[in-house]
């Protein structure tokens, strides 16, 4: 079955950038304390549902891999997905004691209910507002009762879009969404997923618009039945 378009065309985008990006950044997590405490938090989320087989997460849009390395360090099982070929392999280069899979958040090769958690760093930036419910559904399907997800993204005080044509001196054909949290979080509802927490951190340095972070967990199993006597 034939990819959409935007999935070619950010699959294309990003393996034309592919190097640049990840020379730029080696580690998007450094210098930045907030981010870095909100992976802190879902970690200490996803031990929480620790059993006999700890379950793993999955780094959706993984690109260059320091979100899964800084997991990894955390002590966490996890693993890396993302759209482009060419950013998988530089990801398995430079983090060669991980696993990192070429796929899409969209539609995830992966068993029901069988991820300890789901992180989407400045991913779902690139998937447009008809493909997102179908996305989050994903999300419920794979996610283990009780597990955390947890997403961060541009934001605004209202939705927006734009395509990029060039970046790093590149020539590209890139989708941007921006969302407000609350659009957000109203479509994790809708998927199933229960908000936790959301953070709206102010534009720092070049940036231009604030940055939306949102917690959310798949409701744990509901208990049995009483089989007490009455």
């Amino acid at each position: 079955m034939r990819a959409p378009d935007f999935l070619q065309s950010t699959q294309a985008s990003y393996d034309v950038i592919a190097e640049a990006y990840a020379a730029e950044h080696p580690d998007s997590l450094a210098g930045r304390p907030l981010e870095s405490a909100l992976l802190t938090v879902f970690a200490e989320l996803a031990r929480a549902l620790e059993g006999p087989s700890r379950a793993p997460v999955a780094d959706l849009g993984s690109g260059p891999g320091y979100v899964a390395a800084r997991l990894h360090g955390f002590g966490q099982p996890v693993f890396g997905i993302d759209v482009s070929p060419r950013m998988v392999a530089l990801a398995r280069r430079a983090h060669p004691e991980l696993r990192f899979h070429v796929g899409s958040m969209t539609a995830l090769d992966l068993p029901d209910e069988t991820l300890g958690g789901i992180v989407a760093l400045y991913s779902i930036i690139h998937v447009p507002d008809e493909h997102l419910p179908s996305a989050f559904a994903e999300f419920h399907r794979v996610l283990a009762p009780g597990a955390p997800v947890l997403l961060g993204f541009q934001s605004g005080e209202e939705s927006g879009h734009l395509r990029a044509s060039e970046r790093y001196g590149l020539e590209i054909s890139l989708d941007y969404h921006w969302r407000t949290p609350e659009s957000v979080a109203d479509l994790l509802a809708e998927a199933g997923l229960d908000l936790y927490a959301r953070v709206l951190r102010e534009p720092q340095g070049e940036e231009r618009m604030p940055r939306a972070f949102l917690l959310a967990r798949k409701p744990a199993a509901a208990a049995g039945p009483d089989t007490e006597a009455s």
